[in-house]
């Protein structure tokens, strides 16, 4: 086995990760924090927030890692590989990097960073509510998004997989 199919093992393994990941906060965490009222809501996801943006390293490494082994994967299948199996690649790190990593960086991280900069105790219900409507909307249809093309990916790295 080469290099080429360990890193695409780690790929498809550490991309099939994020997916579950995104596709839990989309079907199981954000629908269970979605009854509590505006205050508990803002609290319950600055601290599941907090988790990841401390740095948790098992998290880091599987989302920095993703992206690391998924690149090495694509620059090293595009030598190796011809066809569909180059397409194969090329689509599954297009879709993961412009469809999850790009709508992480420039659409749920600044919304999660400027929820955390409520105190949720200083302010009133309205501004609560306010808080909340612009952010957990516009949070779940995003998430949703690097859901779906997180699953692609994995789907597609899967198909290479079987297919060498």
């Amino acid at each position: 086995m080469g290099i080429f199919q360990i890193a695409l093992i780690l790929a498809t393994f550490l991309c099939s990760l994020v997916a579950g990941l995104l596709f839990v906060f989309a079907l199981v965490v954000m629908p269970g924090i979605r009854s509590l009222n505006d205050r508990e809501f803002i609290r319950a996801f600055q601290v599941m927030d907090r988790v990841i943006q401390n740095n948790q390293p098992i998290f880091v490494l599987v989302w920095v890692g993703s992206v690391v082994a998924l690149v090495a994967s694509a620059v090293l299948g595009i030598g190796q590989l011809d066809g569909a199996g180059r397409l194969l690649i090329i689509f599954a790190a297009l879709a993961y990097l412009l469809g999850v990593q790009l709508p992480t960086v420039t659409i749920n991280i600044p919304l999660n960073n400027k929820l955390q900069t409520l105190d949720v105790d200083a302010m009133n219900e309205t501004t609560q509510k306010a808080a909340r409507k612009d952010f957990e909307p516009h949070w779940n249809l995003w998430n949703s998004i690097r859901a779906a093309f997180a699953s692609l990916a994995s789907a597609l790295l899967i198909i290479l997989l079987f297919r060498l």
